[in-house]
């Protein structure tokens, strides 16, 4: 599927901000289902300084300072991607051989993914995250099988509520009140599956939605997504060498993510991926306003306006 992302976010201040330092993720990711076409990131004012790099784990990242006053900062990106639907898995490993691989052990060969099996800011090891995630784990049952299950427990047992969690809300808070957003959702399988001790890992991005039959779509309606990364191991291979694949799940929606999404970038957690964040000098209140737009293209547009 083509589809053109654009994502603008705007803060206001009051009093002004003397100069300000931010990084961006705002750049759709390269992956075998997903590829970038073309892209663009637009800041106002005009950033003093601009770098486009690498993080630890192949994100792209933007850094921008401003060294001028200003009271308002808008951040437009403005991208278009091509993706494709999830490969047709057949591997059938169990979990617990998955979370042996693992397990520590002497002169086994890394693997990059045992990064993901720890705690981080956002997903602490809890016992409260493994007692919900039992049921989900029967013994001898596939990794997949257990992540399916997993998925649809949370999309089930858990209320999708706007207002009911904020950016900073506690993790285990959203598990005990059984409700939050999106965000919360794959924080909450993630540390399910960390508490399993098995590799899990965060996603960020967009997903195409749908409007009401007969009404156009709306612009600026979207909004940023987020799901959940389970490392599938290589089954092929005897021991924890650094070879398997990320597979997606969305307990928000209870689906596998498919040509309908677009990923940003992958981390920990959310703390690692935030779309924008910075520190500023002076503006003492601000407000905040994010519109996002995924929209579906029959053709490639020639350019991108900014």
């Amino acid at each position: 599927m083509l589809l053109e992302v654009t994502h603008l976010t705007r803060y206001k201040y009051q009093p002004r901000v003397d100069n300000a330092q931010h990084m961006a993720y705002l750049t759709p990711a390269q992956s075998n289902q997903q590829e970038l076409l073309q892209h663009t990131l637009t800041v106002t004012p005009q950033p003093t300084e601009y770098e486009q790099m690498r993080d630890v784990y192949g994100n792209s990242r933007s850094f921008f300072s401003i060294q001028e006053s200003h009271t308002q900062l808008s951040v437009l990106a403005h991208s278009i991607v091509t993706t494709r639907g999830p490969q047709t898995l057949f591997n059938e490993m169990t979990w617990e051989q998955v979370q042996e691989r693992f397990r520590y052990h002497a002169l086994t060969t890394y693997n990059s993914a045992a990064e993901f099996v720890f705690a981080s800011p956002c997903v602490p090891i809890h016992q409260d995250f493994q007692t919900y995630a039992l049921p989900s784990f029967a013994p001898n049952t596939s990794l997949l099988g257990c992540a399916q299950h997993l998925m649809q427990r949370i999309y089930t047992d858990f209320s999708y509520e706007t207002d009911s969690t904020e950016v900073s809300t506690p993790t285990i808070q959203a598990l005990h009140q059984r409700s939050g957003v999106c965000q919360d959702f794959a924080h909450i399988m993630v540390a399910c599956f960390r508490a399993m001790g098995l590799p899990a890992r965060y996603a960020s991005g967009y997903l195409l939605t749908q409007p009401p039959p007969g009404q156009a779509r709306l612009i600026g309606s979207d909004a940023s997504h987020a799901w959940a990364s389970i490392f599938l191991p290589d089954a092929s291979s005897s021991d924890a060498v650094d070879s398997g694949q990320w597979v997606d799940f969305d307990p928000t929606n209870n689906r596998r993510p498919d040509e309908d999404y677009v990923t940003l970038a992958t981390g920990r957690d959310f703390g690692d991926v935030s779309p924008l964040r910075g520190v500023i000098q002076g503006g003492g209140d601000h407000t905040l306003e994010v519109e996002v737009t995924v929209t579906p293209l029959s053709t490639m547009p020639t350019q991108i306006s900014a």
